[in-house]
């Protein structure tokens, strides 16, 4: 029973921290003059992919491989199929230029990167090194190119409730992002300790829970940050958020976890099965940010991904 309670301990936790986050980087945008976009890739993905970095780490210092590898893995095709799927299935979501010509070649990029290093069966720390040092490169890109081209201009048009942001002074939109963040991070915690402990009892592998249970679950966050911003017409933080938060789980989350602790002996499934539906999710994102209506990702196109994702997890249980 208390296992059940963590659940929805952790899902309450999860809505009220995904709130205060975008309330928090929307104000914080307005301050720096950069762009929601670029919050999203940035400062709201690394929020929301804390729970992915302290499961990964805990479960490689542990020498639980698959769930360390398979938390990341697991966690970027839930936040496509799941997340993103689910949020355009309810809001149509607007595609910048951004979006598919920098930060969706990015987290190809570091998928194919992740690809390749995990060919001879785990993650070493000259390959954890490089997958951070690409995300530092990358993040220092997309905030100068933002603050060049005047990002706060682009932020003021698309809020809705602007005038209240603009008055939080910067120390306070820092508060309520951590406020949030934290919110986030407990919430996240609760619910994967209910869900490891139900899961454990039913006699599923490591490597499942790994790319399903665990990773949904520390994917939750994304999920309350997205819909949130979607309902509060912070469509492109939505899409920021997905694609900044796939490419922080593989330099943040794997690059750190295997410069402390190499990830190594995993599942082999984990480098075919689980490895190559994260790609086709990956890829499969820009086929739909590319067609018509261009610039959108519509109510069908968010239906047909959610239900690719619910087989895909359907066939890891039978």
């Amino acid at each position: 029973m208390m296992d059940y309670l963590w659940v929805a301990l952790g899902l309450a936790l999860l809505f009220f921290g995904g709130e205060f986050l975008v309330k928090g980087s929307v104000a914080l945008a307005l301050k720096l003059k950069v762009s929601t976009l670029v919050i999203g890739v940035t400062i709201v993905s690394f929020a929301t992919s804390a729970p992915e970095l302290l499961v990964s780490l805990n479960a490689a210092l542990s020498n639980h491989s698959d769930i360390a590898l398979g938390n990341v893995i697991g966690s970027n095709t839930a936040n496509i199929g799941l997340i993103l799927g689910l949020t355009a299935a309810i809001f149509r979501l607007s595609v910048s230029k951004d979006s598919y010509r920098f930060n969706w070649p990015a987290m190809a990029f570091l998928s194919l990167l992740l690809f390749l290093f995990s060919f001879d069966g785990g993650i070493g720390r000259w390959e954890g090194f490089s997958l951070f040092a690409f995300l530092l490169f990358f993040n220092a890109f997309i905030i100068i190119r933002s603050r060049r081209e005047g990002g706060a201009e682009s932020v003021a048009v698309s809020i809705d409730d602007s005038e209240t942001v603009k008055i939080l002074s910067p120390a306070k939109a820092t508060i309520i992002i951590l406020v949030g963040a934290v919110f986030l991070f407990i919430g996240a915690d609760r619910l994967v300790l209910g869900a490891v402990n139900i899961a454990s009892a039913m006699g599923i592998s490591e490597r499942v829970i790994g790319v399903s249970i665990v990773s949904i679950g520390t994917s939750i966050p994304e999920l309350a940050a997205s819909l949130v911003a979607a309902m509060r017409n912070q469509r492109e933080l939505s899409i920021g958020n997905i694609i900044g938060s796939n490419i922080f789980n593989i330099g943040a989350v794997l690059g750190i976890t295997a410069l402390i602790s190499p990830i190594t002996q995993v599942d082999a499934k984990l480098l075919t099965v689980d490895m190559y539906t994260m790609l086709a999710f990956t890829f499969g994102l820009f086929i739909f940010m590319r067609m018509r209506p261009l610039n959108e990702i519509v109510h069908w196109q968010g239906l047909l991904v959610l239900f690719s994702y619910l087989v895909y997890i359907y066939l890891l249980f039978f």
